[in-house]
């Protein structure tokens, strides 16, 4: 019984679980915007190629 109360007590896995939901909230948010994000970055590649010869 006393180690049943010491497994409950321990809060050593909660950091992986957090570190997990995070991760999975972040890949629904690139999944979401993933064209979004393809066209910003098509973008800010373009202006510094183009301002890239201009010099």
């Amino acid at each position: 019984m006393k180690g049943m109360r010491e497994f409950f007590k321990e809060e050593d896995g909660m950091g992986t679980v957090e570190v997990i939901l995070i991760i999975v909230v972040l890949i629904g948010l690139v999944i979401i915007f993933k064209s979004q994000m393809t066209n910003l970055v098509k973008s800010i590649f373009n202006k510094i190629t183009t301002q890239a010869n201009s010099i």
